[in-house]
């Protein structure tokens, strides 16, 4: 893999491109967010660490657009995979 404090991170909805970021925009680093927390609770394989959001979510455009029922949300990270959920 390469460097786990610079992988890209891209949010789509319906195949639009609605997210692009990096690991390097984090405030604290993936390594320090897992170590902190471990410290209260066991990781296991498959888990997901939410820390935010990067510029492009629905609230801030103009017009506004929320998700609705249907929508296809997929978010992945550069070399580690994707998730894909439809909105009920």
């Amino acid at each position: 893999m390469p460097d786990p404090r610079d992988l890209r991170i891209t949010t789509h909805v319906n195949g639009d491109l609605r997210q692009d970021a990096s690991t390097s925009d984090l405030i604290f680093g993936p390594q320090e967010l897992v170590d902190f927390i471990s410290q209260t609770c066991t990781l296991e394989p498959g888990d997901l660490i939410l820390t935010g959001t990067p510029s492009g979510v629905g609230m801030s455009m103009d017009p506004r657009q929320f998700l609705s029922s249907g929508d296809v949300v997929r978010i992945e990270i550069e070399s580690l995979g994707h998730i894909e959920h439809a909105i009920a």
